[in-house]
């Protein structure tokens, strides 16, 4: 008798693999594709439609949209830092997926989780750890299983479907794409090889060439430093994230070419895009800039570098991330007021703030005005470079 298990499914080639691999081995297969954007309407039938191709036991398909705002995209922009300064964490709507999976499993009785995940990258690291962290469960991961024998495994993979009569589409034999609310990535080919990109490698960003001629201005509102207003009209985070990148992807603007330390220990090179998170990012850091106090802005990078660390490496779940999300959140008390961006292409720039918690003196504008003595600014450098002026004079040949 067959047995139930639970794949989260994109319809991409691993995943489509994942199906007929499994049932030849007894499995029920019940797919979930969780939908954390990214996917206009036809895809998202198409990947409804391939897994109904496969002969699927079940499939299901999960709004992930409103989750992955609240549990990513909104302590992301509180910590304001990328993975290794650059690269912002576009994959982390796999621990979404994965709590997609396991509630699906909840509803059908099973403890069998199966993903597409390669013995190669990140991504196993983070389906294994984060249902690890969440219960008791078999993970079957059938692309680490066939690397065991096949060292091409995307061609072994492309050919196992085609001698069951599906077929693979065109563009998952050049680039591996992953999109989501997040942004965009691509690999392979000559980008896994440290070569310039090809004509093919596209994603959202358009060309210079292609740039609107207008600059683009929008206006961001934060309550406690989240996102809740996009040009005065309040809207869902991850509705306004979708437009974000739609305006933003106009002018080029978050796309990457990225070389990183991975989990695994091995290089790797992506191209991502980002528009929306980029744009986020430098409104809110506009913002923090402008109202947290010297020792916050100082500090608070120390603890944004580990927090993004453990969502990169897996630890999603770990109690150390809680603790951090603890600090930052309370950090945003006065993130409150609203900040003007404007593009011209390629970068996006803070060109306004306004907020009441703008840490202002009264009486004193830098560099333009004081409300103190000549004596007092003296006193006060004299004692701030004690130790280096002390230095100086018993050192001084």
């Amino acid at each position: 008798m067959s047995k139930d298990i639970v794949l989260a499914f994109s319809g991409g080639l691993d995943t489509s693999f994942c199906v007929p691999y499994l049932q030849e081995r007894g499995w029920a297969v019940h797919t979930v594709f969780a939908d954390t954007g990214g996917v206009d309407a036809a895809e998202r039938a198409f990947i409804e439609g391939r897994a109904q191709e496969l002969g699927v036991a079940s499939h299901v398909t999960v709004d992930g949209g409103p989750a992955i705002w609240a549990d990513f995209v909104k302590p992301f922009v509180w910590a304001g830092e990328g993975y290794q300064g650059q690269y912002p964490l576009l994959v982390s709507d796999r621990y979404l997926i994965v709590e997609a999976a396991l509630k699906r499993a909840a509803e059908l009785g099973t403890k069998a989780i199966a993903h597409g995940c390669t013995g190669m990258g990140n991504d196993q690291v983070r389906f294994d750890l984060a249902v690890k962290a969440l219960g008791d469960y078999q993970i079957v991961a059938p692309i680490r299983e066939i690397q065991k024998e096949h060292t091409q495994t995307r061609a072994y993979e492309q050919k196992f479907l085609e001698e069951r009569g599906f077929g693979v589409r065109a563009k998952q034999q050049a680039y591996t794409i992953n999109e989501n609310l997040l942004g965009l990535t691509m690999s392979g080919g000559e980008i896994d090889q440290w070569q310039v990109p090809g004509a093919g490698a596209v994603g959202w960003c358009k060309p210079r060439a292609e740039w609107p001629s207008k600059p683009l201005r929008v206006k961001i509102g934060f309550i406690n430093g989240e996102a809740v207003t996009l040009d005065g009209e309040a809207m869902a985070g991850h509705t306004m994230l979708a437009k974000l990148n739609g305006l933003f992807a106009q002018y080029g603007v978050g796309r990457g070419l990225y070389t990183g330390d991975t989990t695994i220990g091995l290089k790797g090179r992506i191209i991502f895009e980002a528009p929306g998170l980029t744009a986020l990012l430098a409104a809110h850091r506009a913002l923090e800039e402008a109202v947290l106090s010297k020792q916050q802005n100082r500090f608070k990078p120390d603890v944004a570098r580990k927090w993004v660390e453990l969502v990169y490496e897996g630890f999603f779940h770990d109690p150390l991330k809680t603790d951090l999300e603890a600090f930052l959140a309370s950090s945003q008390s006065t993130v409150n007021g609203t900040v003007t961006l404007e593009t011209n292409g390629g970068s996006v720039g803070a060109v306004a703030v306004e907020s009441k918690h703008i840490l202002n003196a009264k009486g004193a504008t830098y560099a333009q005005s004081a409300d103190w003595g000549v004596e007092e600014a003296e006193g006060f450098i004299k004692l701030f470079g004690m130790s280096s002026t002390l230095w100086a004079e018993v050192n001084r040949g």
